[in-house]
């Protein structure tokens, strides 16, 4: 026993450490709101924050250097701060004792100054994150020339191709007009500018001169050389050469006969195509979209996008032209929503959706992505067990935080062979017998008149103040006027000699002002000298046709197209329509400007007809 103490006596003792919270931010928080301990008072507009030093020196480089290195203030009782607002310091104090700050559009750029100017390193990264993060279409220019005073990458990053999106309507905006002479030219000098003609960059940048006319007027030969004049028609160069800042100037006059160093047509010299996706079985690592557009006779293939993207459950266009799909993840309870970069040529992934799948669900649910007023809603529709019936889901998304929130549902019967699609500023969920309409302002749904004559409801689009749809042959078609709330019968299918493949349902999409529609059809069979396993692949092997509908004689015409080898299409009742990027040069290969490949091809030259 003694040789036993005596041998753990002389054991060499191993140093540890532990984590003890003997205090936190909440302590130091309450010591400040009960006025304990305070050894300094920070004055600025007037108004004066008692602090402690020590809290102070501790959150920021600015503060430690001046109560630590001998200034005149370290010996101050109050200690007067210049080039701050009252309000937003009283906000930056309120984070370094509590730890959280609070923020809005309005109170971002002055929080991120005045982090700057106190070297709050972590407050200023979180004002740059959320200005990237509210980056749209009314704050791009803004954020951006906000961002381009404080050099602010991550910002810029997002507000430049926002700008380059939405340039006509950018540049008709008051802020425009405030932009510096070389932040102007940044944004003209641009191939991604989303302009059909350059006329629109030359009427700009006059808009520009025109708000500060004698200050901006000798700027005008510099900025003229980033306009490619040689793409504008010859009367609108005959126009142009007539107006006063050209006519009265020969430098500029010569600017705009000069042949231009840089003849590239604008990056977003667009055309509407509908999209589809690869939906191969044996391909699980396929990740392309196709991007077809009926009346050229053109498309464009994306490959190795970064996603796997079979699994792509919908998809949805807004109004700012920004694609997104919603991706079903490999819990088949969440799927995520990702968006589409045109100019990068590559998703970015937003955030999940939590199903909620019914417990003893009869299949998946049926999806639906829309965009109303600016605002992205997911629908979906599942059925459960027969007594159950049909569960709805209604979620909006909330760019600011990121997040899903639930909007009221509607008050239905079954659902059962339903479609849905977004016109105006409504949604529409509807079977042959319930229509219900959905008003996002509201969060209310109501009741509308059904079509019933359509028992199987397959496909449904929006053009103008019209719903089309029709069911799974094409037998039967009908359209809606939402503002009547009635519906006429239209003629259906007309070639008896091709029906539809009931397996590969019609998809409608809207292109051009032009109902079109997507059918599978079965490939004939020569023979039937094959096995079961031949004759199955057989039957999995359709062939896709695009075709466009004649409203006045009520008949359908193939458009010729031929889409590439494989199965393309995409899950929901409507085929999305968005306008793509086409300036690019007719290769077969290229890379995108993140290292992508990129095909692109012109469907009547490079395509080739089944044998």
């Amino acid at each position: 026993m003694a040789a036993a103490q005596l041998e753990n006596h002389n054991r060499p003792v191993r140093p540890r450490s532990y984590q003890v919270h003997s205090y936190s931010s909440d302590n130091i928080g309450d010591l400040q709101k009960a006025g304990v301990l305070q050894d300094v008072v920070l004055e600025v507009e007037g108004r004066q924050f008692p602090c402690h030093r020590l809290v102070l020196s501790a959150a920021s480089p600015y503060f430690r250097a001046m109560f630590t290195n001998g200034m005149a203030e370290s010996r101050q009782k109050t200690v007067v701060l210049q080039g701050l607002d009252a309000a937003t310091f009283g906000e930056i104090l309120s984070c370094i004792y509590s730890g959280t700050l609070h923020m809005s559009l309005d109170t971002v750029q002055p929080l991120y100054q005045a982090a700057d100017l106190l070297q709050l390193g972590s407050v200023r990264d979180s004002c740059s994150s959320y200005m990237a993060m509210n980056v749209e279409r009314s704050t791009c220019l803004d954020l951006y020339r906000f961002a381009d005073v404080f050099s602010i990458d991550t910002v810029l990053k997002q507000c430049l191709p926002c700008i380059y999106r939405h340039f006509p309507k950018v540049a008709s905006s008051e802020e425009f007009c405030s932009l510096s002479v070389n932040q102007l030219t940044e944004i003209i000098s641009h191939d991604e500018l989303d302009v059909r003609e350059e006329t629109t960059v030359w009427e700009a940048v006059v808009r520009w001169v025109q708000h500060s006319r004698e200050d901006r007027l000798h700027h005008l030969p510099s900025i003229l050389s980033h306009i490619r004049f040689n793409l504008l028609p010859p009367d609108n160069t005959a126009a142009l050469l007539e107006h006063p800042l050209v006519r009265q100037n020969s430098e500029v006059r010569n600017l705009v006969l000069r042949e231009a160093s840089n003849c590239k047509r604008r990056g977003m010299d667009a055309e509407e195509m509908v999209l589809l996706f690869r939906i191969d079985k044996d391909d699980i690592d396929a990740r392309e979209m196709l991007c077809v557009n009926p009346r050229s006779g053109e498309y464009m293939e994306f490959t190795d996008l970064g996603y796997f993207l079979p699994a792509v459950m919908t998809a949805a266009v807004t109004s700012d032209n920004d694609i997104y799909i919603l991706m079903e993840e490999d819990d088949d309870d969440k799927v995520s929503l990702l968006q589409f970069n045109q100019p990068t040529q590559a998703w970015k992934k937003r955030c999940l959706i939590y199903r909620n799948t019914p417990k003893h669900a009869l299949n998946s649910p049926v999806e639906y992505l829309f965009e109303v007023d600016g605002h992205i809603y997911y629908l979906g529709v599942q059925c459960t067990s027969v007594s159950r019936g049909v569960s709805v889901v209604m979620r909006k998304y909330e760019w600011i935080t990121d997040r899903w929130e639930y909007c009221s549902k509607p008050r239905h019967n079954k659902l059962r062979n339903h479609v849905a699609t977004a016109c105006g500023q409504h949604i529409y969920l509807f079977t042959n017998t319930e229509m219900h309409r959905y008003d996002p302002s509201q969060d209310l749904w109501s009741r509308g008149t059904p079509p019933k004559t359509i028992p199987d409801l397959c496909t449904a689009v929006a053009m103008g103040t019209e719903i089309f749809c029709t069911d799974a042959t094409s037998s039967k078609m009908a359209v809606y006027d939402v503002e009547a709330d009635s519906w006429r019968e239209l003629p259906g299918w007309s070639d008896p000699s091709r029906s539809p493949n009931a397996k590969g349902n019609p998809i409608f999409f809207a292109l051009e002002g032009q109902l079109h529609v997507l059918v599978d059809f079965h490939n004939p069979r020569d023979d039937d000298d094959f096995d079961d396993d031949e004759e199955e692949e057989e039957e999995d092997d359709g062939n896709q046709r695009i075709y466009v509908y004649d409203r006045l004689t009520g008949t359908w015409r193939d458009s010729q197209v031929t889409l590439p080898d494989g199965r393309w299409k995409i899950c929901g009742s409507g085929l999305p329509v968005a306008r793509i990027f086409t300036c690019l040069p007719a290769q077969d290969n290229r890379t995108s400007p993140e290292g992508f490949p990129l095909q692109v091809h012109h469907g009547f030259v490079m395509s080739k007809q089944k044998e």
